[in-house]
């Protein structure tokens, strides 16, 4: 037993500041997720009165009454659909997340057809193409729920059209991979968006409500003049009787979600047992998690303590805490699931690299997945940090974290600058599962710190030239640099992009984490259930 020791005063005026600030964050997040749910809602009456249902309501009726769901990347395209902050609708006009349908742990991806007709909004593509990449890695099958309009063409890009053929791609990949593909089609699914059910393995169509077609009756007339209504040329009835295209018809939207939960039911598919492994909870509570973090990433924090809050009995087995100890390496639980940490009480020097390379690699050893809790300004610079190694170290580092063969998850929990970010499996290195919290920064360096090298770097170029420094230029540029940093560094900017997988409440940190361990438990335990071929359409 290797319990960590509380050493935070709740009563504090830091940590009373630490956790008013994060209640303020986490209050900003939540009402930017209401707003999109308000915003799809609000087309309740237009989708009641043709006897459909919203995107969400179709979503909550997919899923096991009662069971977890872990939704995906709900900030993204945050201020990209306009720049006006009081407007934007966050989401990408997707819902996505993990959840259970009929005992089976699944993705599932719906079309948010109350905003827009389900086009696709901003970032709404770098989302989908996440949440199959998601299900790949963990051997999800793939329940999709189609209504779309399809790509916004006043906002055409053709990026986007080469970059959109990856989603039909994937569908691909994963019927390749043995992941079942279930799709309901709902409404409209047409010109390329047509092969979202094509190539799906298992098709449930809409009486009334599908339309599935290449050309929609306006292009069709002007590609080749023949005039066709929308039944006609891709309604329900047609495709399940003629085409071969839907393999089952349903009555309506409850009808439609019912045959897709039997579907699912009736597959020779592992069923998670939830049975709870044994497990005390931490000793210390959750609610404390507010008032650690400073949100100022300038100020120290001792991580133990984040991880004496997320860990069973707030117990934590630490490798050489005395050999770089700046890096916190060491063993764990939560819920009874074994977990490697790596976490940063400041930056990383020669030594703590080192510490972390062999850890990470002693936990690909023993099959541990590891969980990374960003808090890091990088690596060290100066002199006597280049001279210990500091490059080839921080290499060592980085290559352990592309090599490892385990699960590898990340938290960013508070600062994630320069290098750090990849030696600490930032987003670009392919983690697992990748979360923030509310307060958490990601750059290249901090908004000043540009700022001051790029001054130094021109007053060097005026001296080399012989001419005066202009101050007020200077001043503005650095004005400019720092503005540019700051619009891009926090959460609201970073998840905009979807360059995590979603952001947390830092309380929910170990129910999160319980639920991505289960998930990638059982992608390693089942065996890549690979198929000759695609089911063939007849």
């Amino acid at each position: 037993m290797a319990t960590i020791e509380n050493t935070i005063s709740s009563t504090g005026a830091a940590f009373q500041a630490n956790r008013d600030g994060m209640l303020g964050l986490i209050a900003r997040m939540r009402d930017l997720e209401s707003r999109t749910r308000n915003a799809s809602a609000a087309a309740k009456d237009r989708f009641h009165q043709r006897g459909q249902l919203l995107p969400r309501e179709r979503v909550a009726l997919v899923l096991d009454p009662g069971a977890p769901f872990l939704e995906l990347s709900t900030l993204a395209g945050y201020m990209f659909d306009t720049p006006d902050a009081a407007k934007s609708v966050p989401g990408g006009g997707v819902i996505a997340g993990i959840g259970f349908v009929s005992g089976v742990r699944c993705m599932v991806s719906a079309n948010d057809s109350g905003i827009d007709a389900g086009a696709l909004q901003p970032y709404g593509l770098d989302k989908t193409l996440r949440v199959q990449e998601l299900a790949l890695e963990n051997r999800l099958p793939y329940v999709q729920l189609v209504e779309s309009a399809g790509a916004n063409l006043l906002r055409y890009r053709v990026e986007d059209f080469v970059r959109g053929g990856n989603i039909f791609r994937n569908l691909a990949r994963l019927s390749a991979a043995g992941l079942p593909v279930v799709t309901v089609t709902h409404g409209s699914s047409t010109a390329g968006g047509a092969y979202q059910t094509g190539l799906s393995d298992y098709i449930v169509m809409v009486r009334g409500r599908t339309r599935a077609f290449l050309a929609g009756p306006p292009l069709l007339k002007a590609a080749t003049g023949e005039i066709a209504t929308e039944e006609e040329l891709g309604g329900a009835e047609m495709h399940t009787a003629i085409s071969g295209l839907g393999d089952y018809l349903a009555e309506d939207d409850r009808d439609a979600l019912r045959i897709a939960r039997e579907i699912m039911s009736k597959l020779n598919w592992d069923r998670p047992s939830h049975d709870a492994l044994q497990a005390k909870p931490p000793r210390y509570d959750q609610d404390e998690l507010l008032g650690i973090m400073p949100l100022d990433h300038k100020r120290p924090v001792d991580m133990r303590q984040i991880i004496a809050r997320i860990v069973d009995d707030s117990d934590f087995v630490e490798m050489s805490p005395n050999y770089g100890p700046a890096t916190v390496c060491g063993h764990a639980r939560i819920e009874g699931q074994a977990i490697g940490i790596v976490t940063n009480n400041g930056p990383l020097d020669p030594a703590g690299a080192n510490k972390a390379t062999h850890f990470i690699q002693a936990c690909c050893q023993s099959r541990t997945p590891i969980l990374y809790l960003n808090n890091t300004t990088g690596y060290m610079v100066g002199r006597a940090y280049e001279e210990a190694g500091m490059i080839k170290h921080g290499s060592k580092m980085i290559q352990a974290v592309t090599s490892a063969t385990v699960p590898q998850i990340t938290i960013y929990c508070g600062a994630s600058f320069g290098a750090g970010n990849y030696g600490m499996c930032g987003r670009g290195f392919h983690p697992r599962f990748c979360f923030s919290w509310p307060n958490a920064k990601t750059a290249v360096m901090g908004g000043e710190q540009a700022a001051e090298t790029m001054a130094i770097v021109t007053e060097a170029a005026a001296a080399r030239r012989g001419k005066p420094v202009e101050r007020d230029k200077l001043d503005a540029m650095k004005a400019q640099i720092i503005g540019v940093f700051d619009s891009q560094i926090d959460v609201f900017a970073t998840s905009a992009r979807v360059l995590d997988d979603g952001v947390i409440d830092p309380r929910d940190t170990r129910a999160v984490l319980t639920e991505v361990l289960a998930i990638c438990r059982e992608a390693e335990a089942r065996e890549p259930q690979r198929m000759q071929f695609s089911v063939a359409r007849p």
